[in-house]
């Protein structure tokens, strides 16, 4: 845990290149380059097939909502000012299988159902220190 926290750790080399997508308005995740197939968390090799090479892909951004969960009072220190809010299971709509624990935004709680259909918007992590902002993708009703 860096001293950041709960800000993420976007130098991590596993995972500096979806941070790295995000700040340029990009939602990407390393796919398989022998069978296609999306591996998210990163990993060093495929886990559908083994292969060794990975190559960071952009997607659409779009998804749906496989689970959530509306967190009333936040008990980490740099989350209690957040709250309340959704925290979300995304699953893509490249790989239903792939899913994202991500906010959701721009919807109240009691809207939310099953599958709705979401898309990916890209802001800035509310914490105090402005020097440090972290833009994160988060999943918004899709229109």
């Amino acid at each position: 845990m860096s001293d950041d926290f709960p800000l993420p750790d976007t130098s991590w080399e596993p995972t500096r290149p979806f941070w790295e997508a995000a700040a340029r308005g990009e939602l990407a995740i390393p796919r398989c380059g022998s069978c296609g197939r999306l591996c998210w968390y990163p990993a060093e090799r495929c886990r559908a097939c083994d292969a060794e090479r990975l190559v960071w892909t952009a997607l659409s951004g779009r998804g749906t909502l496989f689970s959530w969960a509306v967190v009333e009072r936040g008990w980490v220190k740099g989350l209690r000012e957040r709250a309340p809010y959704v925290a979300a299971l995304v699953a893509l709509e490249e790989d239903a299988c792939v899913r994202l624990v991500s906010n959701l935004v721009g919807c109240e709680p009691a809207a939310l159902r099953m599958e709705m259909p979401l898309r990916v918007v890209f802001r800035p992590l509310p914490f105090p220190d402005p020097e440090r902002q972290v833009i994160a993708p988060m999943f918004a009703p899709a229109a």
